[in-house]
This record gives C-alpha cells, structure tokens and sequence, in this order.
C-alpha cells in the first residue's frame, strides 16, 4: 500500500488546520554540529540552577 503525494493545495489546507507535524527532515539527516539541533544543550541551557552542574 503506497501512498500518493498530496497536491500542494490540499497538503496547504491540512497544514494550516493541523499544523505541520512532522520535520521535512529527522534529525539524524541534519547537520551534528548545529548547537540549535543538540538536545544536550538545550538541556544545560534551560537546567535549574539548584540541579547543579
């Protein structure tokens, strides 16, 4: 069972009722060294300070 693509205006009525749930590409297809994409550091960035560190 294969999907069919959806015609741009269709794909543009379901984006803007659903929103845009899935990333045109998965994080193991981005660039590693972006500190944006890196889960450890958004997670130092945003630690509370009584965890330590």
């Amino acid at each position: 069972m294969s999907e069919e693509p959806l015609p741009d205006e269709k794909r543009r009525d379901l984006d803007a009722i659903f929103g845009d749930v899935l990333p045109d590409t998965t994080s193991d297809e981005r660039d590693p060294s972006s500190p944006d994409d890196s889960a450890e550091d958004w997670y130092r960035s945003n630690r509370p300070p009584h965890h330590g560190g």
